[in-house]
């Protein structure tokens, strides 16, 4: 009995040592990237304003695990994706990426481009808020290693699509 009750209770003080080490990191995960494009705006735009633009340079985009709904909405695996915002002026779009276990991450492609400059600069970020259960906060030290990956991929998918095209 003795042991037992030196289980649960050792069990309960790492749990609440990983807790407070978690509660150290921050609760928002910002990844970003961002690519150099030869192109202008409305050029670049075309791409990103809705998921059929998507589909050329988004890797995985054309799986059979993909379904669009309408322009701004899909299913990615388990994953939902909505466009929640596209705005021509700034040629910005905001959307919300959701998983079926509530996993929520908001998402911004933005392209900035100087005045008589033909180079325009794409800038993709994920905003992810972190919960305070510890294997969350740990598990979000790998956002940048496996998101930004996968965002540099797509962001140079999207360069030379926008170049060539």
């Amino acid at each position: 009995m003795k042991f037992i009750k030196l289980f649960f209770i050792s069990i309960f003080f790492l749990f609440l040592m990983a807790t407070s080490i978690g509660l150290l990191f921050p609760s928002t995960v910002v990844v970003s990237r961002v690519v150099d494009v030869s192109a202008n705006k409305d050029s670049i735009y075309v791409f990103t304003k809705d998921i059929e633009g998507w589909k050329k340079w988004v890797e995985g985009m054309n799986e059979n695990t993909v379904t669009s709904t309408t322009p701004l909405k899909a299913n990615i695996g388990n994953t939902i994706v909505t466009i929640t915002q596209t705005n021509n002026e700034n040629k910005a779009v905001n959307s919300i990426w959701e998983t079926k276990n509530n996993g929520k991450q908001e998402s911004t492609i933005e392209i900035f481009q100087q005045k008589n400059q033909m180079t325009a600069a794409i800038h993709w970020q994920f905003i992810q808020h972190i919960g305070w259960y510890p294997w969350e906060r740990f598990a979000s030290m790998m956002n940048d290693k496996i998101m930004g990956t996968m965002m540099e991929k797509n962001l140079n998918n999207l360069k030379m699509q926008v170049e060539n095209h």
